[in-house]
């Protein structure tokens, strides 16, 4: 089974995609946008201090009716944030994901931050594994 630095290193995105907590709200949407994303890693003086996610916006701007446009991501981002360390598997993401109700994890070795993995990331890993291990269990049935 994978590790979460092994699963971040097959993603189509290598950098990490991060904003500024002093950035409006729409700056955020606009990058989540671009690179069809759900989260974004809120960096300030090159330290984690939040992730801003679509469900943070809806939540927090939609249903209060504030404007993106002036709110900035440190109003509205995620302070408490869960993370995954490089070395765990999937079944530690997904448990994560499920027990706390997130969709993102960033992940960390050595207190630096390597990238985010999502819900859909881990699901199509998930996935992957379950098929190579049938595809396995079928060879060895017909030998």
């Amino acid at each position: 089974m994978k590790t979460a630095q092994q699963i971040l290193q097959e993603k189509n995105f290598q950098e990490l995609i991060s904003i500024d907590p002093k950035r409006p709200v729409i700056d955020a949407l606009i990058i989540m946008a671009e690179y069809k994303i759900g989260a974004l890693i809120v960096i300030d003086n090159k330290k984690m201090v939040g992730i801003i996610s679509e469900r943070d916006y809806a939540r927090e701007i939609i249903l209060k009716g504030r404007s993106s446009k002036t709110t900035l991501v440190e109003e509205i981002m995620t302070k408490n944030i869960i993370t995954l360390l490089a070395g765990d598997n999937l079944d530690r993401g997904l448990k994560l994901m499920t027990e706390k109700r997130v969709r993102h994890l960033p992940v960390m070795k050595d207190n630096v931050i390597l990238g985010i993995l999502s819900l859909g990331d881990l699901v199509k890993e998930m996935i992957d594994y379950q098929k190579n291990i049938i595809e396995q269990l079928e060879t060895f049935i017909k030998n």
